[in-house]
């Protein structure tokens, strides 16, 4: 099923899961898979070696398992910065052996000590590329308070359109914190015509050390109310924990009731959070 097809009506709840690392089996990820279902997402994105497991290894094989043993569709990510044309259409000719419809099309992070390839330096030619290639939806990732490596946001929203116009067909966000961003973001991709749909990327914090590790990365900022409850709890991994859980709740209520198209879950392979996320998300509905 085509992803672009799950949206208009409700939004759309979506999960993202990573393969193992390579020290880790395979199994792993399959009982992850398992618990996650019965969650009953719209889809479920799988990245391409993050967090050190080998790159692509297991991409396609984890998406072809999400739709053909637990019936969800899945969506494979593909990122281009280190590969070549034929590399490329060597992994949409596996994508599409194994029925994979839906690629997140990404430019991918640099590696320093990997010399980048020369034929794709922006995720719009990836995505063009790809719908010269076949019938497959492409959905792109966006950022609410910008690119770390864009001068300033209108300049990375012209580099979004650029995406759209070449191809994809909805919007994944980055990881963010403080909704009123994510609402600015909306209004100005709109201003700028943009019209697909854009999940809210949301990603609780469980941890001090790997949420301050991510923002790095990504360049997402802290509020200062998310930044007291860490500060609070920094000795107490349990009870910030369960203030990051509440706080991840409190960001999906309030973006589903300002009209959000979607949300997507970034997992971290831990379908326990998934899980007490969800249902508080539906009690709150149920009220």
């Amino acid at each position: 099923m085509k992803a672009a097809a799950l949206f208009g009506g409700k939004p759309v709840l979506s999960f993202e899961v990573f393969p193992p690392k390579p020290n880790v089996p395979i199994d792993s990820i399959y009982q992850t898979l398992s618990a996650l279902k019965d969650l009953h997402p719209d889809f479920i994105s799988v990245t391409y070696g993050a967090g050190g497991s080998v790159p692509g290894a297991s991409t396609a094989e984890i998406c072809e398992t999400i739709q053909n043993t637990h019936g969800i569709p899945s969506i494979a990510h593909l990122p281009c910065i280190n590969e070549t044309r034929e590399s490329v259409l060597e992994k949409l000719e596996q994508f599409r052996a194994r029925g994979i419809e839906n690629i997140l099309a990404l430019r991918g992070d640099r590696n320093p000590d990997v010399e980048p390839k020369d034929d794709f330096h922006y995720a719009s030619e990836l995505i063009a590329f790809i719908r010269e290639q076949g019938d497959f939806d492409i959905a792109a990732a966006c950022y609410p308070e910008g690119h770390p490596e864009s001068p300033d946001l209108d300049t990375d929203i012209s580099h979004l359109k650029e995406k759209v116009d070449a191809g994809a067909s909805h919007l994944i966000s980055q990881l963010f914190y403080h909704n009123p961003d994510f609402y600015a973001f909306r209004e100005k991709i709109a201003a700028a015509g943009i019209s697909v749909p854009v999940e809210a990327g949301i990603m609780p914090v469980t941890s001090k050390k790997s949420i301050e590790r991510m923002v790095s990365l990504c360049g997402a900022s802290i509020p200062n109310r998310l930044a007291k409850l860490m500060a609070r709890y920094s000795d107490d991994p349990a009870s910030l924990k369960a203030a990051g859980l509440e706080y991840a709740i409190m960001q999906i209520d309030d973006l589903l009731a300002n009209g959000a198209d979607g949300i997507h879950i970034y997992t971290m392979n831990n379908p326990d959070v998934a899980r007490y996320i969800m249902e508080q998300i539906a009690e709150a509905a149920g009220r």
